[in-house]
């Protein structure tokens, strides 16, 4: 068998992770190799083809800004723009792109061959390459074996794949794609825990079969916008999306047709996703409700095809095509393809470290729907920090954990390794802490520092950064040394707003702090001519300062527990008084630092306290120090 040269990273998989992954430990410099099942299906959409949404822009925005690929790729593919949660409050507040999948996979596709340092191959990997648990390496279908540093695992929903529709179910990736049987048989051989998870897609619909003039539209936003902090702001006009509503009578369908449906019959041994379940699931767990909500978003623009949002489902074909007539302006809906359920293999993420790689097996990461996560915009994440402390392992540098007070991420990737998942996870705005501190819009300030220090985020961005970050800086100057007069024009603007008039003459600052008074009224009453997206990050810095500057009191708090750290080779079972429960999830989880512990599920404050002693106590005694 032949032995091919050796790389410093090997990422397995051509997903949202894997790209992510592979880009960013290119970038830094680490000679790559991407092995990708069908180099055609790079960074494939199988299910919506949408990018962001409440929490998932966050985490888009966060990939931008520390040097990642995601947020280029949804603005070149984008179609249909929107924000979200406007009403909720700027802590929330994201974009949600509908994106062309063609188009999208094109850009990830050209990025990673013309990227240096990264070689690409469409190759199926069957096994990984271990010796005294070191990853050493993957060999492939035909028989070669390829060398490598360390090894990256972003396998999606592939690892012994199974589709299910109606009462059959076959063995298969997404959209018929290959099952990723061999490489399973592999990890499970390593000892790794490991379960199954599910996903449902729902069924794609002919355009042309769908009367749209009877549905309620939904346009996308008239004002030019992008994901990326580096992308030209463009109007994205022309495609139309539909609203309609399931009824009783598609959900009787539903019902006729139970008997034959593998999450009635048992068929399914796997958990499916919380927040996005099926609509039969909908129909079973909430029999009291008459109708949901279903969107009908074309895919690209050329296309015909047509994807029902809020309408997965693994029924039988029958059970599809019928219920799908029973919604308006879908009584005569061809189905291109239809909604099925897909099990997948996963590693019980609770078995890695916030860098994540594998306690058990050094120079292995794992990346994406492996570690239990769902969603494009959670697999491009972790691919990002994956290939990243991979390039760090290989030139011996500590590794990157972002904490969950500065990052999406870092609330992600903790709740991974600290508390596990048994159902595909989705990142929440509701999972974050300090969501006024982690703003879409504040990404860069946040994380971009970062990314240039460990030299992923380039030079030319970083310069485009700093140039916004300076006319921030002067414009908030300007507004405090701004007075507003108590002019009849200047009242006559205010009561137009709904604001009170002003008696006298009032600091810019203080008129900008009125709930009432936007960004867009705020620049006309002082003849701003600073960018919108700029002088809308200055509004939310005022408005809410009282709460940030307490969310940052709090994160000064949460800071000194993560910043305590169990010392190497700390022994839990010898701290006095932990409860039995306690300790047996220590030793389960084996957590880095304090603040880790305490979010463990199932360890009590009384535990974290005796932590803390113990801790100390270690500290002084190593230091020489005592209280007397």
């Amino acid at each position: 068998m032949k032995i091919e040269e050796k790389y410093d990273v090997i990422v397995v998989g051509g997903g949202h992770a894997g790209c992510e992954a592979a880009l960013s430990a290119a970038r830094m410099g680490s000679r790559v190799l991407m092995l990708n099942l069908y180099l055609d299906n790079t960074a494939m959409m199988p299910c919506n083809p949408s990018i962001g949404g409440p929490a998932k822009g966050h985490l888009v925005r966060e990939i931008d800004a520390l040097g990642g690929e995601m947020a280029n790729a949804a603005d070149n593919a984008t179609h249909h723009l929107r924000w979200l949660n406007t009403s909720k409050g700027p802590a929330v507040r994201t974009l949600r792109a509908q994106c062309d999948p063609v188009k999208y996979g094109d850009h990830y596709r050209k990025s990673l061959l013309i990227c240096p340092n990264l070689e690409v191959h469409q190759a199926l990997v069957t096994d990984l390459l271990i010796d005294k648990g070191r990853a050493l390496g993957v060999k492939i279908r035909t028989g070669q074996t390829f060398l490598s540093k360390t090894v990256i695992i972003a396998t999606g929903t592939y690892l012994a794949a199974k589709i299910h529709i109606g009462l059959t179910s076959y063995k298969s990736g997404p959209l018929g794609m290959v099952s990723a049987s061999g490489l399973s048989r592999s990890l499970r051989k390593t000892d790794l825990a490991m379960g199954r998870l599910r996903t449902d897609t729902t069924p794609r619909v002919l355009a042309d079969s769908i009367n749209w003039e009877i549905l309620d539209r939904q346009e996308s936003m008239t004002e030019p916008e992008s994901f990326s902090y580096f992308s030209e702001k463009r109007v994205h006009e022309g495609i139309i999306c539909g609203l309609t509503r399931t009824n009783k009578e598609t959900h009787e369908v539903m019902r006729k047709y139970f008997d034959r449906s593998p999450l009635m019959q048992g068929t399914l041994d796997s958990e499916g996703p919380r927040y996005c379940p099926s609509i039969d699931d909908k129909v079973i767990k909430f029999p009291e409700k008459d109708t949901h909500p279903i969107f009908l978003e074309p895919i690209n623009p050329e296309g015909r095809e047509v994807y029902l949002q809020n309408f997965s489902t693994s029924m039988c074909l029958e059970a599809q095509f019928e219920s799908v007539r029973t919604l308006k302006g879908c009584e005569s809906a061809h189905i291109l393809r239809p909604g099925y359920a897909i099990e997948y293999d996963f590693v019980d993420s609770t078995q890695l470290y916030p860098w994540l790689e594998t306690k058990m097996i050094t120079n292995l990461f794992l990346a994406g729907q492996i570690n239990g996560t769902s969603g494009y915009e959670e697999a491009g994440a972790q691919g990002l920090i994956a290939g990243i402390n991979a390039s760090l392992r290989v030139k011996e540098i500590e590794p990157l954990i972002l904490r969950r007070d500065q990052a999406y991420i870092g609330v992600l990737i903790d709740d991974l390794v600290t508390k596990g998942t048994s159902e595909p996870y989705r990142m929440l705005t509701s999972r974050c802490e300090y969501r006024l501190l982690l703003r879409h819009d504040n990404a860069d300030t946040r994380l971009s520092k970062i990314g240039k220090d460990i030299g992923l985020l380039k030079e030319d961005k970083w310069e485009i950064l700093q140039k916004r970050w300076r006319e921030i800086e002067k414009e908030t100057q300007n507004i405090k040394n701004t007075k507003i007069p108590a002019t009849e024009k200047i009242n006559q603007i205010l009561r137009g707003a709904g604001s009170s008039p002003l008696s006298e003459g009032m600091p810019a600052a203080d008129l900008l702090k009125r709930p009432e008074i936007n960004w867009d009224l705020f620049s006309e009453i002082i003849s701003s001519t600073i960018e919108k997206e700029l002088g809308e990050r200055i509004s939310v810095s005022t408005k809410y300062k009282g709460y940030i500057d307490r969310q940052k009191h709090q994160v000064e708090k949460f800071r000194r527990m993560e910043q305590l750290k169990f010392p190497k080779g700390f022994d839990f079972s010898k701290v006095n008084g932990l409860s039995a429960e306690g300790k047996q999830k220590l030793l389960t989880f084996m957590p880095l630092t304090l603040g880790q512990a305490s979010r463990i599920s199932g360890v009590p404050p009384t535990d974290i306290q005796l932590l803390w002693v113990s801790v100390e106590n270690n500290r002084r005694s190593k230091d020489g120090t005592s209280d007397g």
